[in-house]
């Protein structure tokens, strides 16, 4: 039978000596904890030879009482000096903020786990990339499933929507590079030489880069964002339920019509930038419509508009491929949409940034300087 836990104190060889009798359970302890509580002193001798039953609750009395007031325990069976051996390893202080690593250590792990994660999606845009080869075969092998309409609507999303904000945004590019460009040659007596720096820059670099940024931030967004809330959905894989491959129907359509409006983009943008440098070389400089017209001419070589009309739509690609590519990664919630959204726009850019340096070296190593 189950005995109420007690608690006598002794002297024995000039040392406190308390011993224990009955079982130390939670149901049989009573009001030992507290009487423990108010004894003074230190450096007891627990003895617990006459203790029957222990439970967790009385080893943490015992363990409590040995900790903080010193001594050591006697006695104990076999059985309740391992629960309190068991209750002393358990017994270790929890920090709520684990002490943060060392900076170099944590910079190398955030440059590693960036390192990671960009090989990952390299990999991941490659077999996307085939994928969408595949699709595309399957459409030359059956042309009844391209999706014209889809083609069409994408046209009037990527370009006809964004002619005005390009528009804008080259007209003024236009103006700051020709005024930049006239304060800076100034300097050398050497104002008309504004002229060459808008038409190349403008028509080779210009037109076409900046064209590449707007799409990637108003077009890769919203591909990123339509495929992933389609996901999240579950509209793509009922696509697949049915027979229709989201390829096809949903990527394909995209990415064709990113690639055949960039190019026409990326000239209206060159020739805005073009109209807007000249207006300012009108008002500014003092050079004549006729005079800049016929100077762009001489200055301009065919070579950059062909270098601008074959780096867009390898742009387009690139851009529609690394919005689609994130929208289809969409998995967990709603906020995955957003994280997705931005990764695809800055992955865009980055890649466009990348494939125009690439270019730069190509054509000037062909000798299109």
């Amino acid at each position: 039978m189950s005995t109420v836990a007690r608690c006598n104190e002794t002297t024995e060889n000039g040392r406190r000596v308390l011993r224990f009798a009955g079982d130390l359970t939670l149901a049989r302890l009573g009001v030992l904890p507290t009487k423990l509580d108010r004894l003074k002193g230190r450096d007891f001798a627990v003895d617990l030879s006459g203790v029957g039953r222990m439970d967790t609750i009385g080893a943490w009395t015992i363990h409590r009482l040995v900790r903080d007031r010193g001594g050591e325990v006697i006695g104990a069976s076999e059985a309740n000096a391992s629960l309190l051996q068991t209750m002393a390893e358990v017994d270790q202080p929890v920090k709520v903020r684990p002490d943060p690593p060392p900076a170099f250590a944590r910079v190398l792990n955030q440059l590693g786990g960036a390192t990671v994660e960009a090989g990952r999606t390299m990999l991941g845009l490659l077999g996307f990339f085939g994928a969408m080869l595949i699709g595309v075969a399957k459409v030359i092998r059956e042309p009844r499933r391209f999706r014209v309409n889809a083609v069409v609507q994408r046209f009037e999303v990527v370009g006809v929507h964004a002619f005005g904000i390009i528009g804008l945004m080259s007209f003024l590019v236009g103006i700051v590079i020709a005024q930049q460009g006239a304060v800076q040659l100034r300097q050398f007596g050497a104002e008309v030489f504004t002229v060459n720096l808008i038409g190349r820059s403008g028509v080779k670099e210009l037109g076409v880069l900046m064209t590449a940024i707007m799409v990637a931030g108003r077009s890769g967004s919203s591909f990123a964002a339509q495929l992933g809330s389609m996901k999240l959905a579950e509209e793509v894989d009922a696509m697949r339920t049915i027979g229709v491959s989201p390829m096809e129907a949903l990527v394909l359509p995209r990415v064709f019509a990113t690639v055949m409006m960039m190019p026409l983009l990326s000239f209206y943008a060159a020739m805005v930038v073009v109209l807007g440098g000249g207006i300012f070389c009108w008002i500014g400089l003092d050079i004549p419509p006729i005079t800049y017209i016929q100077r762009i001419r001489e200055v301009v070589p065919r070579s950059d508009l062909w270098q601008a009309l074959i780096k867009a739509p390898v742009f387009g690609l690139i851009i529609a491929l690394a919005g689609c590519y994130q929208g289809m990664q969409v998995e967990a919630n709603a906020e995955e949409v957003g994280l997705r959204t931005t990764t695809a726009v800055v992955q865009g850019i980055f890649l466009v940034i990348v494939l125009d340096a690439f270019f730069a070296v190509f054509f000037t190593e062909i000798g299109w300087t």
